[in-house]
């Protein structure tokens, strides 16, 4: 067995987005004097799904009861808000209207009700006249209030979830992009792109869009293959049209909520997403296209089962993607008076899906535990609302399996990790 000397750290965290950067900051605050370093490969936090996103604390209605998303995401909601009050985060409390648009919807509508309220939350029903006390310009037959949505700076969040981590004396090392992880009897070590090796007692991955391969790299059989998602938005020329949040009702088919109109905290509205196949793992436009991660994509039987089953949505997707005046019109279900000229280009996102062998679509955040590693699998939306409780749970289990290896937490440790 290592000497304690011997370890560079004893949690090492892959990834710099909102939910590592969370586990990181939840280490050193269970168990202070852990040392922890973070590797990130972009050269700042947040530039992947964390920085590229609606930005909407989410209440947690769309989520199955007893499922974490809808534990984490109510618990987290709460959790955020207070944090960034507590660090002059810009943030709101906005409520959102859900609107059903065709009768078809409104037994969903329904649901959503019933849910809400299973869950404990604030949900008020609305006809088309109460709709327009909210919102003049959306038009629906009904719709539902929740009051507990909110908007947020993830990035300022994740930046302030470094800055937290840095001062309880871990490291955050940015540029810093792993390409070999080997997994010994005592931890393991693991080296970046410019040659750095780390050796930790434990390897947390929170490598978002690179999950797999990174679990895949340590050893570990994911048993799922990241399927990248490219959400496209627009930024609204008459950000006046929409003074919240407005979203349609989802299809519970699929785990995206379809295009919806969010003012965000600096009072811009963004209009988005849609949901289209990328051509990368960072594949932001369509000409961004990497020929192995398509290739991982394409030799990945789920990937085929999804196409199978939901060609029908996902040409709609594309044809949108395609199309300004196609993507206009699904606007307008909900929005009337918005014109093709109101609509800006704005920076696109990419989802990390999970997707099973058999095509099922993970619906739940994923974390599995193999030898010294911990692997969070799957953690789309809503993970930024809930990150504060994902990572407190990552880094328990992180914790016990340093443990393991005869680690006892200090009571205070000076010094840093590498």
């Amino acid at each position: 067995m290592m000497t304690h000397a011997a370890y560079d750290c004893d949690v090492l965290v892959i990834g710099g987005g909102i939910v590592g950067l969370s586990t990181a900051y939840a280490l050193t605050r269970a168990a202070p004097g852990t040392r922890v370093t973070v590797l990130e490969k972009e050269r700042g936090p947040a530039r992947h799904q964390t920085g590229r996103n609606s930005g909407v604390i989410h209440s947690g209605i769309y989520y199955r009861p007893g499922s974490l998303k809808a534990r984490y995401a109510l618990r987290g909601s709460a959790e955020l808000a207070d944090f960034c009050a507590e660090h002059e985060i810009s943030h709101a409390t906005t409520g959102k209207l859900i609107v059903a648009t065709e009768r078809s919807e409104l037994p969903r509508l329904h649901a959503l009700v019933q849910r809400g309220r299973e869950h404990g939350l604030p949900v008020r029903e609305l006809g088309p006249a109460q709709i327009s006390e909210h919102e003049p310009e959306v038009r629906g037959l009904a719709a539902i209030r929740v009051g507990t949505t909110g908007v947020c700076d993830f990035t300022a969040v994740a930046t302030r979830f470094a800055t937290e981590v840095t001062a309880a004396g871990g490291i955050v090392r940015y540029g810093a992009e792993v390409t070999a992880v080997d997994r010994r009897p005592w931890g393991v070590a693991v080296r970046t792109a410019d040659g750095l090796v780390v050796r930790a007692r434990v390897l947390v991955n929170c490598a978002g869009l690179h999950c797999d391969r990174v679990a895949r790299l340590a050893g570990d059989d994911p048993g799922v293959r990241i399927v990248p998602f490219r959400g496209e938005y627009y930024a609204l020329a008459r950000p006046e049209l929409v003074r919240g949040l407005v979203y349609p009702v989802p299809d519970p088919a699929f785990p995206f909520l379809g295009v919806h109109l969010t003012r965000g905290f600096d009072g811009s509205v963004h209009v988005g997403p849609n949901a289209v196949p990328a051509l990368a793992r960072e594949g932001y436009t369509w000409p961004r296209v990497r020929p192995a991660e398509l290739l991982s994509t394409l030799s990945w039987p789920g990937t085929w089962q999804i196409a199978r089953r939901h060609w029908r949505y996902g040409a709609g997707e594309v044809h949108r993607s395609l199309s300004r005046s196609a993507f206009t019109r699904a606007v307008q279900r909900l929005l009337p008076a918005v014109t093709e000229d109101d609509l800006r280009p704005s920076p696109a996102g990419v989802r990390a899906q999970a997707v099973l062998k058999d095509g099922t679509l993970v619906d739940d955040f994923l974390i599995r535990e193999a030898p010294h590693t911990v692997h969070v699998l799957n953690a789309p939306s809503p993970a930024a609302t809930a990150c504060l409780p994902i990572g407190r749970e990552v880094a328990r289990l992180a914790l016990r399996r340093a443990r393991g290896t005869g680690w006892k937490p200090p009571a205070v440790e000076s010094g840093h990790c590498v």
